[in-house]
């Protein structure tokens, strides 16, 4: 007797297949595959971007407060930064030393000059008077010669008082130099003595060259006196009398362009040192958002060196790429829309702003081969709305509004 197997339904192994390739394909229809693009519309995915800037002073110095951390918002304007300004203060007490001295070097050189002209007019005079006058115009420079020794007497006391005082601060100076560098005293006296012996030192400068100055007038007025009293006897005399008098005008104002120029230089070494003093305040030059801090107080920072970073979150826009192909159909201005992961059907306006002006390959973060050797064209489209939703570093669709459908 043969056995016979039972036949098995086919039915019962092709219909779960049936079911479960029409299940495939449902959530690939409706879920996972997207609707083919409008004629009029070019799709395109990117990231969120935007155009930070990197604040930094314009000079050197160490950080004092820092006044904003990351995610802070801050106006055009408001106060980012202070830096110390010890040494900048110093340079402009020391530039604003130098300027009065200047001006008193300038001063005692035009009033040596007025005194030289007042001279020479005498000796002009001198030349053409009669013999009887002689004996009147020997007492006259004989008195010229005396004040202008009182003068040079007054000058040298005032010179010996301005030493004095010079020893004096030298030796705060030191002494506070050494106290500060062993503790005893404060950085502050320390520099504030050795502010104070440079400012001496500068008088005392002055102080001598006034004394040279008077000096120059005792040695004028001893010559007059002498011209004076041979002054019919031999007329050559009191022709060269004249002609060293213009010398030593001559000389004068040449010193006066020279105590000019140092004051010029000063002043604007002044001037520096005050714009300096400015420069240690660092203020945001726009609204933005604080995206990064890269320094903390107490950092001596160089200049040009960024302390905070600024992003304007109202001007980011969406990076991306359309292939070549269809670059043609883009313009800058065409109306735009970006679609943010965090709610894909709510869109955002936005406009095309850039479109670069040359081709690229596919960028290297694309999966798969076959699409990373395809040439695209990169473009960016800036948001008109969502303002504070869209930051930088997020994924987002985008669609241009090639024509109106």
């Amino acid at each position: 007797m043969t056995d016979q197997k039972p036949r098995s339904n086919p039915f019962k192994i092709v219909l779960p297949l049936i079911l479960v390739a029409g299940a495939a394909f449902g959530v690939w229809k409706f879920v996972l595959s997207k609707p083919a693009a409008p004629a009029n519309i070019v799709a395109l995915t990117g990231r969120i971007e935007g155009d930070d800037s990197a604040i930094s002073p314009k000079v050197a110095g160490r950080i004092v407060e820092i006044r904003f951390r990351e995610g802070d918002v801050v106006k055009a304007g408001d106060t980012i930064a202070i830096l110390d300004d010890k040494q900048v203060r110093a340079r402009q007490d020391q530039a604003r030393e130098s300027v009065a001295a200047s001006q008193a070097q300038l001063n005692s050189a035009q009033q040596q000059i007025a005194i030289l002209q007042d001279q020479l007019k005498q000796t002009e005079l001198q030349t053409g008077q009669a013999s009887q006058d002689a004996e009147g115009r020997v007492r006259e420079a004989e008195a010229q010669l005396g004040m202008s020794q009182a003068q040079l007497a007054q000058q040298e006391a005032q010179l010996a008082q301005q030493e004095a005082s010079l020893k004096l601060a030298a030796y705060d100076r030191d002494a506070y130099t050494r106290l500060a560098k062993d503790g005893a005293v404060s950085e502050r006296q320390g520099k504030q003595a050795q502010t104070t012996a440079e400012s001496q030192e500068a008088i005392v400068v002055a102080a001598r060259r006034q004394v040279e100055s008077a000096r120059a007038s005792v040695n004028v007025a001893r010559a007059s006196v002498n011209v004076a009293r041979a002054n019919l006897a031999n007329p050559q005399i009191r022709q060269s009398q004249e002609a060293a008098i213009r010398k030593q005008i001559a000389q004068q104002q040449a010193q006066i362009a020279s105590v000019a120029a140092e004051a010029a230089r000063s002043r604007a070494q002044l001037l520096e040192a005050q714009e300096n003093l400015n420069d240690l305040t660092v203020v945001a030059p726009f609204d933005g958002t604080v995206v990064t801090r890269t320094a903390e107080p107490g950092e001596v920072v160089q200049a040009g060196t960024a302390i905070v970073t600024l992003l304007d979150l109202s001007k980011v826009y969406l990076r991306g790429f359309v292939p070549e192909g269809q670059i043609g159909r883009i313009k800058v201005g065409q109306t735009a829309h970006v679609f943010l992961d965090s709610d894909t059907k709510k869109p955002l306006d936005a406009v095309v702003v850039r479109i670069d002006p040359q081709a690229t390959f596919t960028p290297e973060n694309t999966y798969f081969r076959e699409d990373r050797v395809k040439q695209v064209v990169g473009l960016k489209l800036l948001l008109k709305s969502g303002i504070g939703f869209a930051k930088p570093g997020m994924p987002a669709d985008g669609e241009i509004i090639v024509s109106a459908q």
